[in-house]
C-alpha cells in the first residue's frame, strides 16, 4: 500500500466523520468522531481488534474491528477473547495486595522470606521492589537464551533458575528497570503464601468475585470460545504470530480476557470492590520514574500526567497480541484497546482517545496520523 494510498483513505474517514458530525446527535457525534479515528488505522492496515470507551457510566465506543481469524474470516466483536499480555501485571499486583490485607506477607518485607530458595544475592529485595521494577533482578525476556525458552514448557522454579548466577543490575530500590522475572516470582510468593496455583488464586480471589467471566489464565491447549488468532505483519501481510508458551509468561503475562471484562476490572478496582483504599492508593501511587519520558510506575501501573489529569495504565506487548488498558479516575473514563496484530498501536489508539474523549483541540485530520 504506497503513502499516497493511505492518505487518500484517511481522507475518505475524515470525511465520513463530517458528514456524520453535521446529521447526528451529540454523543453520535463523539462515538462516529472516535470510530473515524479508530476506521483511519484499520484502513492502513495497522491495526485490528476490539476497542471500548466508557465515561462516568456512558458508552462512547463499543466495537470490533478487522479480523479474530483470518483464515476464516471471522470478525472481531466486543465479545472477542484477546490475549492481554503485561496488562496482567496489574492483576497480580492487586493479588499481592489482597493477600497483605489478609495478613499473608507484607510488601516490605524481602522476598527470601517466602521464597528461602531464592538466590542470596537477593537478600535486599523486597516485595515492593518487585512490584515497582526496581528490584534490579535481570529481565529474563531480554537474555540471549529468551529465543529457546519461550516455547516452554517451565515452571515458576525454572523462571527464577534462569536469572539465579546473575548478579543484580543496580542496588534494590535505586533505579527503575522493567523486568518480567520480578513479576513472574511474585506469582511464585503468591503460590507460596496462599497454598493455590496463581491462576486458582486469581480465578477465587479477582474474577469471579468481580464477574469477569471471560477472563482467566490463557493456555494453547485450552479451548477458550472466541479467542482471537494473533498476527504479525510481513513483507507479504499478515502472518500467524510464533508460538508462546505461556507459563513462561506466567504472573509477568498470561491472561486473557475482554473489553468489556476490563471495563468491570477498571470498575471493581477502583470502586472499591476489591482492595482497600489504603491498599489502592499505594498501588496507584507513582514509586519513581520510568524510562519513558514524563511517566512513573506504581505497582503494575504506569501512572503519566497530561492536560491536568492523571491517567493509569499499562500496556501489553505479546507475540501476535498489543494492548493497552488507560484509565482517568478524575473522569471516570477507561478506554480499552486490544489488538491481535503485534506491535504498539493500541497503546498510541488508546492515549489518543483518551485526549479526544476529554476535549483536546484539534481537526479530524490531525487525529489521524498513519503509518507510512
Amino acid at each position: 500500500m504506497t503513502f499516497h494510498r493511505i492518505n487518500l483513505q484517511a481522507a475518505i474517514w475524515t470525511a465520513a466523520w463530517l458528514l456524520a458530525a453535521a446529521a447526528a446527535p451529540a454523543q453520535d457525534r463523539d462515538t462516529a468522531r472516535l470510530d473515524a479515528f479508530v476506521q483511519s488505522h484499520v484502513a492502513d492496515g495497522s491495526f485490528m481488534g476490539a476497542v471500548l470507551m466508557v465515561e462516568d457510566g456512558k458508552t462512547l465506543l463499543d466495537k470490533g474491528y478487522g479480523s479474530a481469524n483470518q483464515e476464516w474470516n471471522v470478525p472481531n466483536d466486543p465479545g472477542t477473547v484477546f490475549r492481554i499480555g503485561s496488562i496482567t501485571k496489574q492483576f497480580t499486583a492487586a493479588a499481592v495486595f489482597l493477600l497483605q490485607e489478609r495478613g499473608k506477607l507484607d510488601i516490605d518485607d524481602p522476598v527470601r522470606k517466602y521464597l528461602p530458595d531464592a538466590p542470596t544475592a537477593w537478600d535486599g529485595v523486597t516485595i515492593y521492589h518487585l512490584l515497582t521494577h526496581t528490584s534490579g533482578i535481570p529481565n529474563f525476556t531480554e537474555l540471549p537464551d529468551f529465543a529457546t525458552r519461550r516455547r516452554g514448557p517451565t515452571t515458576p522454579d525454572r523462571l527464577i533458575a534462569s536469572v539465579r548466577g546473575m548478579p543484580l543490575d543496580f542496588p534494590p530500590g535505586t533505579k527503575w528497570n522493567y523486568s518480567n522475572t520480578g513479576y513472574d516470582v511474585l506469582g511464585a510468593a503468591i503460590e507460596k503464601v496462599s497454598g493455590e496455583s496463581y491462576a486458582r488464586f486469581l480465578e477465587e480471589n479477582i474474577f469471579k468475585p468481580l464477574g469477569l467471566n471471560e477472563t482467566g489464565y490463557d493456555t494453547a491447549g485450552k479451548l477458550i470460545k472466541r479467542r482471537a488468532s494473533g498476527y504479525v505483519r510481513g513483507a507479504d501481510g499478515l502472518r500467524n504470530a510464533g508460538y508462546i508458551d505461556t507459563d513462561v509468561l506466567y504472573a509477568a503475562g498470561a491472561l486473557h480476557s475482554t473489553t468489556h471484562d476490563l471495563v468491570k476490572w477498571e470498575r471493581g478496582l477502583f470502586g472499591g470492590k476489591l482492595l482497600s483504599a489504603a491498599s489502592l492508593k499505594k498501588m496507584t501511587t507513582p514509586f519513581i520514574a520510568t524510562s519513558l519520558t514524563g511517566t512513573e510506575y506504581g505497582c503494575g501501573l504506569f501512572i503519566q500526567r497530561f492536560d491536568g489529569h492523571i491517567g493509569i495504565s499499562h500496556v501489553g506487548f505479546l507475540d501476535g497480541f498489543n494492548s493497552e488498558l488507560f484509565h482517568v479516575p478524575d473522569k471516570k473514563l477507561t478506554v480499552v484497546v486490544l489488538g491481535n496484530v503485534s506491535g504498539s498501536k493500541s497503546m498510541m489508539l488508546a492515549t489518543a482517545l483518551a485526549k479526544i474523549a476529554l476535549g483536546e483541540k484539534g481537526t479530524p485530520s490531525s487525529e489521524m496520523p498513519v503509518d507510512k
